[in-house]
């Protein structure tokens, strides 16, 4: 089944680190700047509602016809994995989280990467893209 992913890390500064569009469906010239739109436009609703509870998952906060908006917000550095999406796989999405918040983990453990800059690994992003298969 096609579907529309575009998956991004925000920093604790709403500075996007890493952009991925990693979804089956054939990607129109103009769609990766609107999915870039609406992850940046969920930015506030995440804010607002990572304060309210206590859960890492937030699921489904926001929506843009069928596209969905679900957060992993990191619970020490207040790193934001967002990902737009049409699908109702919850479990996988919440998988799919987990596995690259323990990657961005690994990342940030390397001395030569900076917090809060850009992911250029090609490493990080072909298991990205992996996870994406998998569980997306």
């Amino acid at each position: 089944m096609a579907s529309t992913a575009c998956f991004m890390i925000v920093s604790k500064n709403d500075i996007p680190i890493y952009e991925a569009e990693v979804g089956t469906v054939p990607k129109k010239e103009d769609a990766a700047h609107q999915h870039q739109f609406i992850l940046h436009a969920a930015l506030d609703i995440v804010q607002d509602s990572a304060w309210s509870t206590s859960a890492m998952f937030l699921k489904g906060i926001d929506r843009f016809n069928d596209l969905a908006v679900s957060v992993y917000v990191t619970a020490v550095i207040h790193t934001r994995l967002m990902l737009l999406h049409d699908s109702r796989n919850d479990d996988g999405i919440k998988s799919f989280f987990q596995e690259v918040h323990e990657l961005y983990i690994k990342t940030l453990l390397n001395p030569l990467y900076l917090p809060g800059s850009r992911i250029t690994s090609s490493h990080f992003d072909t298991k990205v893209r992996a996870l994406a298969r998998k569980y997306l």
